[in-house]
C-alpha cells in the first residue's frame, strides 16, 4: 500500500482499533498492547515536531482513545500537519538514537497502524467464530489455549 493510502486510513484504522477495544477485546496475548501505546507515544512526538499540541496522560492501552479524542478535536489542524510533514523530504528530528527523517517517521507510524487494524480485525473475526485464544508462548510462537 501506498503512503497516501495510508495517509487517507489513518482516522479509520484508528477507529477500527478504538472499536476493538471498546467492544472487550483481550490484546493482553499480544505484542499490541505494549506496541499500541509506544507508537501513539512515537506519533504524537512526530506531529508535535510539526506544530501539534498532543499530551498524553495515560498510560498502556488508553492511550488510544485519549489519542483519538484530541485527534479528533485537532483534526483539521493535524491533517494539515501530517500533510506538510509527508510533503517535506528533508524536515529531521532528533530521537535518543540520533537524526531520522520526519516523514519517514510518520510513514512508519501510519504502516503500523494500518497492519494494527488489520490485525484486530483478524482478531475480532476469529472470536466471533469462537476460535480458541492464542497466547504468546516464547519468541514468535502461538500456542492455542484449550
Amino acid at each position: 500500500m501506498e503512503v497516501p493510502a495510508y495517509y487517507a486510513q489513518f482516522e479509520r484504522n484508528l477507529a477500527i482499533i478504538l472499536d476493538a477495544l471498546q467492544a472487550g477485546l483481550d490484546l493482553r496475548t499480544t505484542t499490541l498492547e505494549v506496541s499500541l501505546p509506544l507508537e501513539i507515544y512515537v506519533l504524537c512526538e512526530v506531529l508535535n515536531q510539526g506544530g501539534g499540541q498532543f499530551r498524553l496522560t495515560t498510560d498502556g492501552l488508553a492511550r488510544v482513545a485519549e489519542f483519538q479524542e484530541q485527534y479528533q478535536q485537532q483534526a483539521t489542524a493535524t491533517e494539515g500537519i501530517m500533510q506538510r510533514l509527508l510533503d517535506d523530504k528533508k524536515a529531521m528530528m532528533r530521537t535518543p538514537e540520533g537524526r531520522v527523517l520526519t516523514k519517514e517517521m510518520l510513514i512508519r507510524r501510519l504502516e503500523f497502524f494500518n497492519e494494527a487494524a488489520r490485525q484486530v480485525n483478524v482478531m475480532r473475526t476469529q472470536s466471533s467464530l469462537g476460535s480458541p485464544a492464542q497466547v504468546r508462548s516464547g519468541i514468535g510462537t502461538l500456542k492455542v489455549q484449550k
